[in-house]
């Protein structure tokens, strides 16, 4: 890590760069963000805003099963109850006659009541209050090894498997007659979404984890013509707010997740009103 300081202290000849925490900030906006955006892009898809804001919820859970079980390690617990959840709400929603938005919001208001009134209890709640917001300047080395790993792992599962989203996002159906195990590749997906979304929120927040991955598909998608410029742009879009955020949130003092979720947001309406004019 000390020869990436030293090549971006040079290449970055500004004053936030002077601080490690916003080095590792910046390197670990530079991994999260291609994640986000290329994820958010199937997310949007298969109209599964929803989905990742009950992942998001979930996280208390996560994290209240990781204390009962004495799991040193939240990460794993919070991971581990994602992918659980994930897994569960689509079976249910693909073998149930209920509608989509009512079993993702059932499973996400009683996640986050459970994940709630266990970490209350005694009055710790206080101790992962800071969940709620993240906090991006805390990231450490091992953090963005870790995200760097994911990140090259997504990529992979990415390029096998994006086709054959595709397919099953366009017409469930036809994909299924095509051979498509559309069960299977749902899954795969679901369970990157949960694994990438958990693994963030210690730096995004669980209030601001939904946005983050929507908003950059969203814009995204007002401007692309075809998938690959989906693709693409959504990918730009999510590190360009991301990075702008990071550093307006460094010199205006604000929070960073905050600031680049309200970035996302302005750079998704300038597409909106850019698309209804043309």
């Amino acid at each position: 890590m000390n020869l990436i300081y030293d090549l971006l202290s040079s290449a970055l000849p500004f004053s936030w760069a002077d601080y490690i925490f916003m080095v590792n900030a910046f390197i670990a906006v530079l991994l999260i963000a291609p994640l986000m955006g290329i994820l958010g892009t199937m997310a949007v898809n298969n109209k599964m805003a929803f989905f990742s804001d009950a992942l998001g919820h979930s996280a208390f859970t996560g994290i209240a099963l990781g204390v009962l079980l004495g799991i040193k390690n939240e990460m794993i617990s919070l991971v581990a109850f994602g992918v659980f959840l994930a897994l569960i709400i689509t079976r249910v929603k693909n073998k149930g006659n209920t509608s989509s938005d009512t079993v993702i919001s059932v499973f996400s208001s009683t996640s986050i009541a459970v994940g709630l009134l266990v970490l209350s209890y005694g009055g710790s709640f206080s101790k992962y209050s800071s969940y709620l917001v993240g906090d991006i300047l805390s990231v450490t080395e091992t953090e963005i090894l870790s995200l760097f790993i994911t990140l090259i792992v997504v990529i992979i599962i990415w390029s096998l498997i994006y086709n054959k989203l595709l397919v099953i996002s366009v017409n469930r159906e036809l994909a299924a007659s095509r051979g498509i195990k559309t069960a299977v590749y749902e899954n795969i997906f679901v369970i990157v979404v949960a694994v990438v979304v958990m693994m963030s929120i210690k730096w995004v927040g669980i209030l601001l984890i939904n946005s983050l991955l929507i908003l950059p598909a969203a814009a995204a998608r007002n401007i692309a013509k075809n998938s690959r410029q989906y693709l693409l742009s959504s990918v730009i879009i999510s590190i360009v707010c991301g990075v702008s955020g990071l550093l307006i949130s460094f010199y205006g003092d604000t929070s960073a997740g905050a600031t680049i979720v309200t970035v996302s947001a302005v750079v998704f309406f300038t597409t909106y009103i850019f698309r209804k004019n043309k």
